[in-house]
Formats: C-alpha cells, sequence, structure tokens
C-alpha cells in the first residue's frame, strides 16, 4: 500500500465497528508540494470526506463509490484504482502523471453529505479559491451540484462548465466543471453517464 499516504488501518477495509470512530477526521489531500512538485491538469474538489474514505485515507474509497470506475471507463486513468482499502503508491504515482489533484470543500469526515452545515459549504470556498490559484490547474472539477450551490451561492447552477465571470476571486486562467456525485445513493447516473461527463471535461483540457 502507500507509504506516501498510507491507511490508518494498514492494507485491510474498516468493519463497522471502525467506522463511527473516523467521524470528524480528515484525510490526506493528493495535492502537489515542495518536496514532490508536479504540474496540475485537473483538480477534482469533493464535498467532504465519508467516513470509509476517513477510516482508508483514500479519496471516494466506499466499495459502492463510483468514482473511480467511472474515472477508469472515461479512459481518464485506467486501469481502474481499487481505493477500498487505501492506495498503493503506484495509484499515486499514476494521478501524478496524469495530472490529477484531490481535495475536499469541507474537510472533515461524516456519514452523510446532509450533516454539513451551510456555513462549512460557505466557509470553504476562500480556502479553494487560494488552492488554485497557488496551484493553477487547467480545470477544476467539482463533485456535487447540490453542495456547490450552496457554497457558491449559484442556486440556478446547473451540471457542466460554469460561468465563473461571476464568482467572485475566482483564478480567471481556470475553468470549472461541475459533475455529479459518484455515490450509489445517486439514482440519477451510472457508471456510463459519469465516465460521459468526465471524459467531456478531460477532452478539455490541453496537452
Amino acid at each position: 500500500m502507500s507509504t506516501l499516504h498510507p491507511s490508518p488501518l494498514g492494507n485491510r477495509r474498516p468493519n463497522k465497528e471502525e467506522l463511527a470512530s473516523f467521524k470528524n477526521a480528515e484525510i490526506t489531500d493528493r495535492l502537489p508540494t515542495p518536496e514532490n512538485p508536479y504540474p496540475v491538469r485537473l483538480l477534482i474538489v469533493g464535498i467532504n470526506p465519508g467516513l470509509w474514505t476517513a477510516a482508508v485515507n483514500a479519496p471516494f474509497s466506499h466499495p459502492g463509490n463510483r468514482f473511480w470506475p467511472s474515472l477508469a471507463r472515461a479512459g481518464v486513468l485506467d486501469p481502474q484504482v481499487d481505493a477500498t482499502a487505501g492506495m498503493t503508491d503506484d495509484d499515486e504515482a499514476r494521478l501524478q502523471a496524469q495530472g490529477i489533484a484531490i481535495t475536499n470543500l469541507v474537510a472533515r469526515a461524516t456519514a452523510r453529505a446532509d450533516e454539513l452545515t451551510r456555513s462549512e459549504l460557505r466557509d470553504s470556498v476562500p480556502r479553494l479559491l487560494s488552492l488554485v490559484a497557488e496551484i493553477e490547474p487547467q480545470a477544476v472539477a467539482i463533485v456535487g451540484i447540490t453542495a456547490f450551490r450552496t457554497a457558491f451561492r449559484q442556486p440556478k447552477a446547473v451540471l457542466g462548465r460554469q460561468d465563473t465571470s461571476s464568482l467572485e476571486g475566482w483564478p480567471n486562467d481556470a475553468a470549472l466543471w461541475v459533475v455529479p456525485q459518484p455515490s450509489g445513493l445517486n439514482a440519477h447516473e451510472n457508471i456510463d453517464t459519469l465516465a460521459q461527463k468526465w471524459r467531456t471535461v478531460w477532452d478539455s483540457l490541453e496537452g
């Protein structure tokens, strides 16, 4: 497993009894660092970690989450990453080679996204704006339209590429996309439809 971002549980999945102990825990962002710099093509922004994700310290790691399968189906990161027990150093290296970075709007883990407050989502925006200005990705993809509407005060926003001209402080050079939540609870999407949306984002990038 990963020595870069190790899982608190080693290379195993959490059991039901362990999950509750990870409420409000945080995971390690997958971002360039001074020790490990790399150019970012796409910054993917989740809403906040789930308990399983916090337990294994790997983004979108719940077995029912369709994030990694949809990236593989889209040809963005193939073969598919299996993050259910944490990510390997090879997984981390492939992310970086593709120029992908991953963070969350809100750092604390919850059992459900609706446990986040409106204030938490809105207070997360300045930090994201600073991060985008710092690492200068070609594009940012926020994963979840409902949270995006709340955080950015855009109640009429729809999925797809966003008009950033009305977003105060947004770095003009970074395209902004909103893609659907890949959780298995989102009955409006499947792996194929999610993959189509990721392919659209990926095809918009240079290089």
